[in-house]
């Protein structure tokens, strides 16, 4: 067995880890894939082909590196899989209750950074339930769910786009920065209850380290909205308001064209 070790610059997250997966596993010689997101590293255990799999790789255009390859056994498989899909099953649980929260406290104070945050929320989930959904499912249904996906994620992206130039560009009055505040710092324990839980277990598979990198954007995301809501006191104005849904609905759109091109 051989083992060939990629660094691959542009791999940041589960989006990419997913089209490396749905690249690779079409290919015969490839026994089992092994992802360190954090340090940008893909470990692919094979028979022979390397020339092919390195092409497979290089046609996602992610910037890959090849470092090296080595003989070295098959890595025995995790035992603690119903542990991180209960985990999992949570964050999950976190994110559509808190996509329920913001999206009712968003459209009833009229702010477009809790709107936003709660489609990024509902974003996330969908990345979450497509790992639980699709385990040992056939490339083609993988390819299939996430071209749904990541079609859902553009509308949702462009209807927020559409809405944040709409109120650019109308006399629309300055959100009420109290819900802004409260319930973004309530979104933001959520998460960090969720980081908590991930790195409760201490498992360094791709899929846990690609949740974490997701929670802890999420934390950012909730800083900017509380921070969204002080200016929007302190300056009486809705600009703030608007900007963090602008650059949040950019978050998600980007998403969204990476899962895209699991469907190719």
């Amino acid at each position: 067995m051989n083992k060939t070790t990629f660094l691959i610059s542009q791999m940041d997250c589960s989006s990419e880890e997913q089209m490396i997966r749905m690249k690779l596993e079409e290919l015969d010689e490839v026994k089992q894939l092994s992802f360190d997101i954090s340090h940008r590293k893909l470990e692919v255990y094979h028979t022979n082909n390397l020339e092919g799999i390195h092409q497979a790789i290089h046609e996602l255009g992610l910037k890959d590196e090849l470092k090296g390859t080595e003989k070295a056994e098959l890595p025995f498989a995790s035992d603690n899989d119903a542990q991180q899909r209960k985990i999992l099953w949570w964050v999950l649980g976190i994110n559509l209750t808190f996509f329920v929260v913001e999206m009712t406290t968003g459209l009833i104070s009229n702010s477009m950074g809790l709107i936003a945050d709660s489609l990024d929320m509902l974003a996330d989930s969908i990345v979450y339930g497509l790992s639980l959904l699709v385990v040992g499912s056939t490339a083609i249904r993988k390819k299939k769910v996430a071209k749904y996906s990541g079609y859902f994620q553009t509308i949702l992206a462009l209807i927020g786009f559409s809405e944040v130039l709409r109120r650019f560009f109308s006399d629309s009055e300055a959100p009420l920065f109290q819900f802004m505040i409260i319930v973004s710092v309530f979104a933001l324990l959520g998460n960090l209850i969720s980081l908590w839980l991930i790195n409760k277990s201490q498992s360094d598979e791709a899929h846990m380290q690609a949740s974490a990198i997701f929670t802890s954007n999420d934390i950012i995301v909730n800083g900017g909205v509380i921070l969204a809501g002080a200016l929007v006191y302190f300056l009486n104005s809705k600009w703030p308001d608007l900007v963090i849904g602008g650059i949040v609905f950019a978050f998600v759109l980007k998403g969204a064209i990476r899962i895209l091109k699991l469907s190719k």
